[in-house]
């Protein structure tokens, strides 16, 4: 089986090379190998097979930041989640050797679903199905905060202690080894995040009433979003996997929430910035809005979402450092795919709408 060459997979004889001395290939059979589109951070592959598919998973193209893009990492937390009620492609095998492929990497499972990311994309669900889909999509988010993560091996997964502090210190920090251009108002963003986060009855710090305070520590996935999930379109929609679980902790599951909502997009609202032009699936017929999304998670968890502006603010500097790196590895010429421009314009929006939720009632 011979194919051209693949970015990010240039050696595929040494790849099949690894394969067969594991035990995961026989012969002298080279995979085919096909780049998943979507991906805005690690890259993603379907290796064809005859004995079938795996998805490879390794980091992007240069320009990789300190602590990001930990093969291991996720390879840990998908192997502790497989057989439990989040549903996650069976892992396979994790390599740590760079000269096999020029980075580590890990393969796991193909598993047969739709990931929806257009309007097009859910032309196949009727508006009963979108909602349908809306409400297992919170549901699994809830799943996710609910694992007991001393009962599968998570309880050392992270430092939840402290979390949001760490978090927006961390992205800064990022932001420091990844920024490419002035962009006003992001100094006062963050000023304002440090601000709201120790204030006395702050998100990140106990309520001054005695009563309450910041949410117990659950797992977080980091990225949960409508297409970092796979399903199946049938009469009942159904979630068949959840994926990208590259920025997984432990930590505060509201920041998760917060994330979640800002990636999704209402009726009459453009695409999530830096993810497309294209109409989003959530616009469809159907789904539920925000603040449904919002008020079911809440009757499903019953943790206080007083503070949800602070953490959707919070969502949108993060992903405004997320994409301001990938702008950086786009000028470098180092992304493999298509529609990364759009990250210039998108971070200067983020951290518009950033102030925008501050300056917000929740």
């Amino acid at each position: 089986m011979t194919q051209g060459v693949v970015a990010g997979l240039e050696d595929m004889a040494g790849l099949a090379h690894w394969m067969q001395a594991n035990g995961l290939a026989t012969g002298d059979v080279v995979p085919r190998a096909e780049l998943i589109a979507g991906g805005r951070s690690n890259l993603t592959y379907r290796l064809d097979l005859p004995t079938g598919a795996l998805v490879l998973r390794r980091p992007p193209l240069g320009h990789v930041l300190p602590s990001a893009h930990d093969m291991s990492r996720e390879y840990t937390v998908m192997t502790a989640l497989y057989g439990t009620d989040v549903p996650v492609p069976r892992p396979v095998a994790l390599c740590g050797d760079t000269s096999v492929i020029g980075a580590p990497f890990y393969l796991m499972e193909w598993v047969d679903g739709a990931v929806l990311r257009t309007s097009d994309d859910a032309a196949v669900l009727s508006p009963g199905q979108a909602g349908e889909l809306s409400r297992r999509f919170v549901e699994m988010l809830a799943t996710i905060h609910g694992v007991d993560v001393a009962a599968c091996g998570l309880a050392s997964f992270g430092r939840p202690e402290g979390y949001l502090a760490r978090q927006l210190a961390r992205w800064q920090k990022q932001w420091e080894l990844s920024v490419t251009r002035d962009v006003p108002g992001y100094g006062e963003l963050t000023a304002r995040l440090v601000a709201g986060l120790t204030a006395p009855g702050g998100p990140g710090g106990p309520d001054p009433s005695g009563q309450g305070g910041p949410p117990s520590a659950t797992l977080v996935h980091g990225d949960f979003r409508l297409d970092n999930t796979m399903v199946t379109a049938g009469e009942t929609p159904e979630i068949v996997a959840v994926v990208d679980w590259e920025m997984s902790t432990l930590g505060d599951p509201l920041a998760d929430l917060g994330l979640t909502l800002v990636y999704w997009t209402q009726p009459g609202e453009d695409a999530a910035p830096g993810f497309g032009t294209a109409a989003p699936v959530t616009t469809a017929p159907g789904f539920w809005t925000r603040d449904a999304l919002a008020a079911h998670y809440a009757s499903l968890t019953g943790r206080d979402l007083s503070h949800l502006n602070y953490y959707m603010a919070f969502a949108c500097f993060k992903l405004a450092v997320v994409l301001e790196g990938i702008r950086a590895r786009y000028l470098q010429h180092k992304t493999v795919g298509e529609g990364f421009d759009q990250s210039a314009s998108a971070v200067p929006s983020l951290v518009a709408r950033a102030h925008t939720l501050l300056d917000t009632k929740a």
